[in-house]
């Protein structure tokens, strides 16, 4: 553009080839020269000089240069005119002008062209991108699929830029480790994202020159550099901590889907980069820093997405079978995303190693299963149908049977579905296997021992007494668990929850006194409220509360004072 502005006749590409030593022999020709992207490095310096002896040479030919560098601490010498890319909308506006001549506003007013230009604002796009878009918008004819083609516009070219930049040759491994570390650690501190990039390149460089030692160098290019080549951004943020907010430098990619598209073409286009990812990820997933391991969860789900089967064999089982717990937290977080994310058949695998032989296996899908049921409440019913069938096998571990109880306890948290899973739940007692029976029970009892945020009495107090099919099946579970001696006590110390919590809420006792006469059905029911009740200490350990008296009134009317 600056050349044609400056009306040359014309204009020579030189090659990618040139150094700054050789710049100057280049330069033979009248006219304009441009050399776009000149590769820099420790070694390979611009100078002065060099420009000194180009401009020398330009003035013997009537020519002129204009150089691009990407800001570089090897600029030793020249100070470069920083260049502001012109606003999408503009750069849109002219191209289709061209091409298409007229409705060029009417055609930048659709809604995915509002939206293309909402995530491209200024600094945020390279032209380039922006005259891509415009060529398909200039062949917008109104229909369904035109508008299809300009909605799927941003996600294609996200995929293709990720192809450029990991198949780039010129990008050197450095930079290519610290994208995908990027990519890993998207909207978290640079700092991590700079650090495990570096341990990623080590990998990477054992992996494509093993006789070489690999060599970082200690001190580089400034955060805001290394962001700009890896086309991400950063900003101050706070960021939460174990001992509150903390402001840190964040890192991020401008648009969101950036990440997933970058692991998919590393994980599915360059599988020989694939030893030395899994070899960081499974270091990450040993990281002593809790946010490095959920990261590699996510990572190794991201994975799964791309190709399922290569990412089971070669990170998420070897977790889920690990002797150590936090291998296997790691294993259940992965499944959990992965499933959140769509990933294809996931909760068919969990369903089948809730009944693996490896106990870690089931131990990883019981805990992913406890995970995933307050988030999609949809799978609470096939969850609970694998938690049962694993209690069928009535072979589990004290532990074992532990994570069972609290995975399907969990199952109860998700309010859309409490009364479809109270039903299920009074379904299973009258299962022929005795552990499944037991599971039912123990899961409810856990679940109503809990008075924190929308527990269970909560729901119950605010929703589930108007519920008549919901108060009839929760009414059924407490009467079978007072009344069974393996979990009277459970049950009885759950039952206190609830009196304590209708201290506090008035519609919580309301409920607990229309429940009180549906759970007696013999006097031996009756007396074991009435001693509760009347044994019933405060929470501090003072005097009985006075709701527990209300609540004997309710189970002996006739007693009552008026």
């Amino acid at each position: 553009m600056l050349l044609h502005r400056l009306g040359v006749p014309a204009v020579h590409a030189l090659s990618a080839e040139t150094t700054p030593a050789t710049l100057a022999g280049r330069l033979t020709h009248p006219g304009g020269h441009v050399l776009r992207d000149l590769p820099l490095t420790r070694n390979r310096p611009l100078r002065d000089t060099h420009l000194y002896a180009a401009r020398d040479q330009l003035k013997q030919t009537d020519g002129y240069l204009v150089v691009t560098v990407e800001n570089s601490p090897f600029l030793l010498g020249p100070t470069p005119m920083r260049w502001e890319p012109p606003e999408a909308a503009d750069v849109l506006r002219a191209h289709v002008a061209r091409l298409r001549g007229a409705d060029v506003e009417d055609l930048l007013s659709l809604g995915p062209v509002r939206d293309f230009l909402s995530r491209h604002s200024r600094g945020r796009h390279h032209p380039a991108e922006a005259a891509e878009f415009a060529r398909a918008l200039a062949s917008y004819d109104g229909s369904d699929e035109a508008a299809a083609r300009l909605a799927d516009f941003g996600q294609a070219a996200v995929e293709k830029q990720c192809r450029d930049r990991l198949s780039d040759a010129g990008t050197d491994l450095r930079d290519k480790a610290f994208l995908i570390a990027l990519a890993v650690f998207d909207r978290a501190p640079y700092v991590l994202a700079a650090e495990l990039a570096d341990r990623l390149f080590v990998h990477f460089q054992r992996l494509q020159h093993p006789e070489e030692p690999p060599e970082i160098p200690v001190f580089g290019l400034a955060a805001e550099t290394r962001l700009e080549r890896a086309g991400a951004e950063g900003e101050m943020r706070n960021e939460t901590t174990e001992w509150g907010e903390v402001p840190q430098f964040t890192a991020y990619f401008p648009r969101e889907d950036t990440p997933r598209a970058l692991l998919a073409e590393v994980w599915t286009g360059h599988p020989s980069a694939r030893p030395a990812l899994v070899a960081w990820l499974k270091e990450l997933a040993r990281d002593a820093r809790p946010v490095v391991r959920t990261r590699a969860a996510a990572a190794a789900a991201l994975l799964a997405c791309a190709d399922l089967p290569s990412a089971i064999a070669l990170l998420i089982d070897g977790w889920a079978v690990s002797r150590f717990f936090g291998a296997r937290v790691t294993a259940a977080n992965a499944l959990t995303l992965a499933q959140l994310l769509d990933a294809p058949v996931v909760l068919r695998l969990l369903t089948q190693w809730c009944t693996d032989a490896h106990w870690a296996r089931r131990w990883t899908a019981i805990r992913a299963f406890g995970l995933l049921a307050p988030l999609r409440p949809d799978l609470a019913a096939p969850a609970l149908g694998a938690l049962a069938a694993r209690a069928r096998a009535d072979d589990s571990s004290p532990t074992e049977s532990s994570n069972l109880i609290e995975s399907t306890a969990l199952l109860l948290s998700v309010g859309e579905r409490r009364g479809e899973m109270l039903s299920e739940l009074v379904g299973l007692l009258h299962h022929d296997t005795t552990a499944v029976r037991a599971l039912a029970l123990n899961a409810f009892v856990r679940a109503c021992d809990n008075a924190e945020e929308n527990a269970l009495v909560e729901w119950y107090a605010h929703t589930g007494m108007y519920q008549a099919d919901s108060a009839r099946d929760l009414a059924t579970l407490w009467r079978t668990a007072l009344g069974d001696r393996a979990h009277t006590r459970q049950a009885l110390k759950a039952l206190r929850t609830w009196v304590y919590a209708a201290q506090y809420r008035t519609d919580a006792a309301r409920a607990l006194e229309l429940l009180l006469p549906a759970l007696v059905v013999t006097a031996a029911d009756r007396d074991r409220l009435s001693h509760e009740l009347r044994t019933l200490r405060g929470e501090d350990g003072g005097p009985r509360p006075p709701v527990a008296d209300r609540l004997l009134a309710v189970l002996h009317p006739a007693a009552a004072t008026p």
